[in-house]
């Protein structure tokens, strides 16, 4: 069985997101790393419709609030120097980053 390290990236800023991936990528060309991705995954929507009048009355008008999560997945192989350089990136608050090691 192989060993690998995946990467779960999620934020709902597209830019970012990508720039990080490809920062991770970055480092295992670098080190030398065998790597899978970044692989996107589909975008979850969450979707809330509300009314603009507060008492009910008048026409009837809605908002439309849409809220996108995008998600990526990179498998690395895990090599201490590059988890190592991985761990030490600045990473922007809207994007949460989920390491695990599986065999």
């Amino acid at each position: 069985m192989q060993k690998y390290a995946r990467i779960k990236l999620t934020s709902p800023d597209l830019e970012q997101l990508e720039r990080l991936a490809w920062e991770i990528k970055e480092i295992a060309e670098k080190t030398g790393v065998k790597s899978v991705g970044p692989q996107p995954l589909p975008t979850k929507r969450l979707k809330i419709t509300t009314r603009k009048a507060p008492t009910g009355e008048g026409t009837h008008t809605f908002d439309h609030w849409q809220l996108r999560i995008h998600r990526r997945i990179i498998d690395i192989e895990p090599n201490d120097r590059a988890m190592r350089q991985i761990t030490k990136l600045t990473i922007p608050e809207d994007v949460k980053i989920e390491i695990t090691l599986t065999s």
